[in-house]
C-alpha cells in the first residue's frame, strides 16, 4: 500500500482546533515563573572558602593496598597492577606518569 506523505496527518477538524494562539495560551497556563525552592535547604550544599570545619567528623574507612594494587612512586596514587609502566630501583611508576 502506497503512503502519501504530503497528506495531512490529522483530519481538518483537529487541525483547526490547534491554532497557534490556542497552543500558546495552553503553554502559558501550565507554566509558572515561580520556583519553589527552600533557601535554607539550598544553602546547606555550599561551603564557604576558609570556613571552620573543625567540628565536622569525616567517616572514611581506609584500606591498605590490596595484593593486585601498587602505589605510584611519582603521583602516589594507588593503581591496579595492570597500570604499571616502569619499575626502577624497586619503585613502581604508573602509565600516566611514564606516558
Amino acid at each position: 500500500m502506497a503512503t502519501d506523505y504530503d497528506a495531512p496527518r490529522k483530519p481538518d477538524e483537529e487541525l483547526s482546533e490547534d491554532s497557534i494562539e490556542e497552543l500558546k495560551s495552553h503553554r502559558t497556563d501550565k507554566q509558572s515563573a515561580v520556583v519553589d525552592e527552600d533557601e535554607a535547604e539550598a544553602a546547606e550544599g555550599f561551603e564557604l572558602p576558609g570556613a571552620d570545619l573543625s567540628g565536622e567528623e569525616l567517616m572514611v574507612r581506609v584500606m591498605p593496598a590490596q595484593s593486585d594494587e601498587f602505589t605510584c612512586a611519582s603521583c602516589f596514587l594507588v593503581r591496579h597492577r595492570s597500570q604499571v609502566a616502569k619499575e626502577k630501583d624497586g619503585l613502581l611508576y604508573c602509565k600516566d606518569c611514564e606516558g
